[in-house]
């Protein structure tokens, strides 16, 4: 399985507009923060989970050539807003439409913003056509096995998702935008070999884990390495992760990993 960190900021990125402080003008890359998505290789099949306002320029800085499915976790902005973008993944699957799941909230979304995508094919080349599907709790592939949970967000729901390659029998866990994980998502992230968890800042947040929140529920999950993602310019890279616990650091744009 191959885990590609698309984006790890918040809905604002970083750097901010109009923002002079140390994050926002460091030299260091991984200060450099795009909105948060994450694309997964797993057994061959590519999946992407949500589509950031900057997914285009995501796809083009980490070669992201091929797309057989798409999650959108929920249906806020900065996780929706660049699905226009996924037309030239319809392209290149010969002009089928793409499947997409989501939860209803989320599904809703997609309907309001691109209703002109909803069709079995595309209108024409070049342009998206989405096939809309309830994500189930347990998706099964011939590449393996796709979980979801429902994580607390607000006024929404977030899809908690778990992948399980077939071939490696390797877990990965990708928990976004929530403010606590509930009793069944912490069984269901029990036995991954990475877990990814929303830690927005050090300081509380009504609908985002803070750093320590974060911190507090890795250590109950106890996975022999967990990241942190959609990050705001409060947290300065180096200095972050020198002071978290083993086995816990920020994750970063264009991070890759191999399970």
């Amino acid at each position: 399985m191959e885990v590609i960190f698309l984006g790890t900021g918040t809905s604002q990125g970083v750097p901010i507009i109009a923002c002079d402080c140390a994050v926002c003008t460091s030299t260091d890359p991984r200060n450099k923060r795009t909105r948060t998505s994450v694309h997964v290789v797993m057994d061959g099949l590519h999946i992407q989970v949500d589509a950031a306002p900057e997914l285009r320029l995501q796809c083009l800085r980490e070669d992201i050539r091929w797309l057989d499915l798409f999650i959108l976790t929920h249906g806020h902005a900065d996780h929706i807003s660049g699905m226009d973008d996924l037309r030239r993944f319809c392209d290149l699957l010969g002009g089928v439409a793409l499947p997409v799941y989501s939860t209803e909230e989320g599904i809703g979304r997609v309907l309001a913003m691109f209703p002109y995508a909803i069709a079995e094919r595309p209108i024409s080349k070049g342009y998206a056509a989405f096939r809309l599907l309830p994500m189930p709790a347990r998706l099964e592939l011939p590449q393996g096995v796709i979980e979801s949970t429902l994580l607390p967000h607000g006024g929404v729901n977030t899809l908690g998702l778990a992948f399980t390659e077939k071939s490696s029998g390797k877990k990965f866990v990708y928990y976004t935008d929530c403010k606590r994980l509930p009793r069944e998502a912490l069984a269901l992230a029990q036995g991954a070999a990475v877990v990814v968890l929303d830690g927005l800042r050090p300081e509380p947040h009504p609908t985002h884990m803070s750093v320590y929140e974060a911190i507090d529920v890795a250590k109950e999950i106890a996975a022999p390495q967990t990241y942190l993602t959609h990050i705001t310019h409060l947290m300065e890279h180096a200095d972050w992760d020198a002071r978290l616990p083993a086995a816990i650091a920020l994750g970063y744009d264009g991070l890759r990993l191999k399970l």
